[in-house]
């Protein structure tokens, strides 16, 4: 196709939906993508620490990816030619209301504190996550979830003792997907319980390989938009969108384009924000899957992990005895996640600011991570339909369980639909 025919395609974000998109675009369409920071990648935000004349590489948004559920993003990477090396994703617990610490690496780190081996309420909180690993698999083997069904409703039915819900499961979640715990007792019981299967969160031994990129998670952004890097305008907000009978046209702060078709792959409230109410369908579905801000401070403050280092993990939630009600408190290992080698540990904390050694800080930023409620699948379940039908489509990690993977797929898959509308047959 001459590149003077080529169809115009404006895509909106560089996070991984949108540069996936562009990346499988760019041979057929003349592609603009417009961001509105001056970095990108969205989440994958790689800072460079120098402390004592040497310099480390921290990620400080998107950190690890699995062998079983990240597949595209795999193949990405593959295309790439960039290696990638294993990691750790042990999981703590520390509460200042009960004074339990403890990992799940293994025996020794289960009984962190020795004196729980004396105690029976323990084992039974050991003995139900059993439990309820092998009912979830059950239930879902037998298609016993109703998509309507809360999580919290399916738990309210299985009688497990607190100390599961509290110092467990739910601090997981919250880990997770970065939200709060009354957040995930409202999410989809079956999108729950189908993610932690997928992921090997129902077994005990039977798990995938993480891993991390050598280098920090910034390493493909480099090679992955090296063939359309100047048509990626930073620092270039959209205002709005429109849908006209010519085109598709695009707002900034340097006046009025347009395009053939659009693809909005921000976040679902800032893509909501850019369109009017003529498009009724789409802005129903951005409304139906909101976004949180989580704060996230990058720091070398120990107090922020547990007491008794046998409880150390690369994912550490805290439990407090007065929240602040900002979202899930949680600290990142960055040295144990990267394979950081030196003298300085490196951590990453959420929502717990205030309580950091200001010294300590090496930076601060917010992020925006989905909300997933009782009606995600629904929504969920109308984004193809609308996107094989309009020119302005919508894409990112928010379209299925909100990682790195489904921005992959997202993005591909709008990337087919644009070839779709605009009739090109590779």
């Amino acid at each position: 196709m001459n590149s003077l025919t080529k169809p115009r395609v404006a895509i909106v974000g560089s996070g991984i939906a949108g540069l996936t998109a562009a990346y499988r675009l760019q041979n057929d369409v003349d592609v603009t993508v417009f961001e509105q920071n001056d970095w990108i990648g969205g989440h994958t935000h790689t800072v460079d620490v120098t402390l004592d004349g040497q310099t480390y590489a921290v990620d400080t948004g998107f950190i690890v990816f699995n062998e079983w559920t990240y597949p595209r993003f795999l193949n990405l990477l593959s295309e790439l030619n960039l290696a990638h090396q294993d990691t750790d994703m042990s999981f703590s617990v520390m509460s200042e209301t009960t004074g339990v610490e403890y990992a799940g690496t293994n025996l020794s780190t289960l009984f962190a504190q020795r004196r729980r081996l004396l105690s029976p309420s323990y084992y039974r909180f050991l003995r139900d996550i059993m439990r309820f690993n092998r009912t979830a698999i059950d239930d879902l083997a037998n298609e016993r979830i109703s998509a309507s069904v809360t999580l919290h409703d399916y738990l309210s039915k299985l009688s497990l003792c607190g100390l599961f819900h509290s110092h467990y499961l739910l601090p997981m979640a919250a880990a997770i997907w970065s939200s709060d715990l009354k957040d995930v007792n409202q999410m989809p019981a079956l999108f729950f319980i189908r993610f932690f299967k997928n992921h090997g969160l129902l077994s005990v031994t039977d798990r995938p390989q993480w891993y991390t990129l050598p280098g920090g998670s910034r390493s493909y952004i480099a090679p992955l938009t090296a063939s359309f890097r100047e048509r990626i305008r930073l620092e270039t907000p959209v205002r709005s969108v429109r849908n006209t009978s010519q085109g598709v046209e695009v707002v900034t702060a340097v006046g009025v384009e347009k395009y053939d078709a659009i693809v909005l792959a921000s976040h679902s409230d800032q893509s909501l924000a850019l369109l009017d109410e003529s498009e009724r369908a789409i802005r129903t579905l951005l409304q139906g899957i909101p976004y949180a801000d989580n704060e996230v401070v990058l720091h070398t403050d120990r107090s922020q992990m547990p007491a008794n280092r046998r409880a150390w993990a690369s994912w550490n939630y805290q439990i407090q005895r007065n929240p602040d009600g900002l979202g899930a408190v949680v600290t990142y290992d960055m040295n144990r996640l990267q394979n950081l080698d030196g003298p300085h540990q490196f951590f990453v904390t959420l929502n717990n600011t205030k309580h950091i050694k200001p010294e300590n800080v090496l930076g601060r930023w917010t992020y925006a991570h989905p909300q997933f409620g009782p009606d995600s699948l629904q929504v969920q379940s109308g984004i193809d339909r609308v996107n094989s039908t309009s020119r302005i489509k919508i894409a990112g990690a928010w379209c299925r369980n909100g990682f790195h993977e489904d921005g992959v797929v997202s993005g591909e898959k709008v990337a087919e639909a644009i070839k779709t509308t605009l009739g090109i047959h590779v």
